[in-house]
Order: structure tokens, then C-alpha cells, then sequence
């Protein structure tokens, strides 16, 4: 059955990137992005590394933006429109309870590839392999 509404997490990376495109190619319905801030001072976030500030907050806000604003512009390309949502929080807790919120049923995002020993990779992975494992909705990964 052809989902109705899907959910792309985009977070600024390439197969993020990839992800949008295949849902826009793939599915003909509603599609929502979401970009989610991931709290200054939680240990995941370079808050956790770095001070966190308004300065560092609003440079993390400016971001979601443009990747809101890139998505619109691919969509546009192929004659589509996307919803952006942009929320605070854990990634992958709040990738499920956004699906579950707006009543998605299918969710197409980027997992992890390439070289391991890279943070960001291994920690897209990881909140792949957890939305994966927790979604109640069918959950493609693009590689």
C-alpha cells in the first residue's frame, strides 16, 4: 500500500540529501522534512564539546534554515512542494514522536556509510538503526 504521508529527516548530510530525492521520486503524496536541533548542552551535540550560547543556538537555527530552504528548492525542481517542521531534541526520539504527532506512515532517511571512524557517519548510523528498530511505520534507508 503507497504511503499517504512521509516523513525525511534531513541533518545537512549527503545521503540525507539522497533520501529527499528518492522520496520525492518514489512516493507521490505528502512529504514533511524535518531537521532536528539537537540541544546545545546535550553530550551528542558540539555543545557537548564546545560552550554552548545564543550565538552557537542561533548558527544551529540559521542551518536548519537553509537545509529547510534547499529541500524546498529540490522539491521545486521536480514540481513538488515539502512541509518543513524543525524541532529541538534527542534526533532519533524526535524523528518517532514527529512521525507519530503528524500521523506518518512511512519515513525515508539516510543511514550511515563510508568510513566508520567518522562522528558524524556513526552517529547518523545510530540514529537509523534506532528509528528503524522503534518505528510502528515502515522505515527505508538510503545508502
Amino acid at each position: 500500500m503507497a504511503p499517504s504521508h512521509v516523513l525525511v529527516p534531513l541533518d545537512g548530510s549527503p545521503l540525507a540529501d539522497d533520501a529527499l530525492a528518492h522520496a520525492l521520486e518514489t512516493f507521490d503524496c505528502r512529504i514533511t522534512i524535518l531537521n532536528v536541533l539537537t540541544p546545545l548542552d546535550a553530550s551528542m551535540s558540539e555543545g557537548g564539546v564546545l560552550e554552548p550560547g545564543d550565538e552557537r543556538q542561533a548558527e544551529a537555527r540559521e542551518r536548519a534554515e537553509r537545509l529547510v530552504e534547499g529541500a524546498r528548492e529540490t522539491a521545486a525542481e521536480v514540481d513538488r512542494t515539502v512541509e518543513p517542521v524543525v524541532e529541538t531534541g534527542d534526533p532519533a526520539e524526535t524523528i518517532l514522536a514527529t512521525a507519530e504527532a503528524l500521523g506518518v506512515d512511512h519515513v525515508v532517511m539516510g543511514g550511515h556509510g563510508g568510513d566508520r571512524s567518522d562522528i558524524g557517519r556513526r552517529l547518523l548510523g545510530t540514529v537509523a538503526t534506532t528509528v528503524v528498530g522503534e518505528a510502528p511505520m515502515t522505515v527505508t534507508v538510503v545508502r
